[in-house]
Parts: structure tokens; sequence; C-alpha cells
């Protein structure tokens, strides 16, 4: 059965979040950020160094987190068309169909590599950057769920 999908631009915005903050090398720079931070907040404290390490730090903190939860998302939003139309959806127990004004799309389900649910959305992985998302919103909570067994069973 097919399920017409639509975005809603504040939800996509959110599930770009999940997306980039879910890259292993973004979250290798805000880890490597924020133990600079603590550390340098530390040694501040104890008067071991001057203050202008400790706001090197807090300001590289800000910039990466401005960076990776509002400019990429909104960014990545603007130029991906795809957002913007409304799609039909349906699947079987092999494969996924998209389909809208602007094209078609077909896999398997043996294609994805992996996925993850983020609260309004599935991610389906085709590769470490490839992905499409799918709103969770239009679809039934019986086929959301055998969406799940699928993915658990691939």
């Amino acid at each position: 059965m097919p399920y017409l999908i639509n975005y809603n631009k504040a939800q996509v915005l959110q599930a770009l979040r999940y997306h980039f903050m879910k890259q292993s090398e973004i979250k290798t720079l805000m880890i490597v950020v924020n133990v600079y931070a603590i550390t340098t907040g530390i040694l501040l404290f104890i008067k071991k160094i001057r203050p202008e390490l400790f706001l090197l730090g807090s300001i590289l903190w800000i910039i990466l987190l401005l960076l990776f939860w509002f400019a990429m998302p909104a960014i990545f939003y603007r130029k991906a068309n795809l957002f913007k139309q409304d799609w039909q959806f349906s699947f079987d127990q092999t494969e996924a169909n998209l389909f809208s004004s602007i094209g078609s799309a077909q896999w398997s389900w043996k294609e994805l590599t992996h996925y993850f649910e983020s609260p309004y959305f599935f991610h389906f992985y085709f590769g470490p950057k490839t992905f499409f998302l799918i709103p969770k919103e239009n679809i039934p909570l019986e086929a959301q769920h055998e969406i799940r067994g699928l993915l658990k069973n691939k």
C-alpha cells in the first residue's frame, strides 16, 4: 500500500542534526574540543594557564555548535530539493519504492548498510554518507512496526 509522505522543514532540520552528529568525524572533533575545554578549564581554575587558552576552547566549541547544529543542516536542506517534494512510499518484504514528480527510487532492503530512527524519521543509509529520510508521520503504526521488523531481519 503506498503512503503519501511529505516533509516538514523543522522536522527535517532536526533529522539532519541527528545525521551530522552521528558522523564519526564530527563526534571525534566534538570530543577533542570538549576534552580541550575541560582541561583548560581545570588548568585555569588551578592557575596553571592564562585565560586566553580557555577562551580559545570556548570559542571553538561555540563555533562548532553553530556550524553543526544550525549552519550545516540549513545548507543541506536548502540544496536538497527532495525534501520539498511530496512522495509516494511503498514497501514489501524485499524492496521499497519512492515515486514523485521529480523521479523515483527503488532499493532492496539488502542494499541498506544501516539505519536508525529519530523521533520523526527513519534514516536509511546506503553508504557512509548516502542516506534517505522517510517521515513516520503518515505511515500507520502497524506499517512502522513492519518496517522495523524488515530492517532487523536484514
